[in-house]
């Protein structure tokens, strides 16, 4: 589970990440990330996963994996200026993808949003 301050409630912060923010994209999921500069605050992480991903304990299991996941990378994303806001989609592929296959894409993919 992520802590209370890193998840991302807002509707309007779900859709200035993936509207306005930078996308970087694999087989199991696009990750969007969208950097306030000006404002101070912690990463906030916020998940995404259709139907079109698989049933209702399938798209649980897709999520539970990523939230863990997620939450190994926030100490890196701590170092982003200013106050972000991560949202990961995940693509019917994660259905099937295992652990640490999702794990790699989320490393790659969020080593290429980040600003260098």
């Amino acid at each position: 589970m992520l802590p209370a301050a890193h998840r991302l409630t807002d509707s309007d912060d779900f859709r200035r990440a993936v509207r306005s923010g930078r996308r970087a994209g694999s087989p199991t999921m696009v990750v969007h990330l969208w950097v306030d500069p000006d404002v101070d605050g912690p990463v906030r992480v916020g998940f995404t996963v259709s139907k079109a991903v698989g049933n209702a304990a399938t798209r649980n299991r897709v999520k539970r994996r990523l939230r863990h996941l997620t939450r190994e990378h926030l100490p890196s994303l701590e170092e982003l200026p200013g106050r972000a806001a991560l949202v990961v989609r995940a693509l019917p592929a994660a259905a099937e993808a295992s652990y640490s296959a999702l794990g790699d894409d989320l490393g790659r993919t969020l080593g290429r949003v980040s600003p260098s």
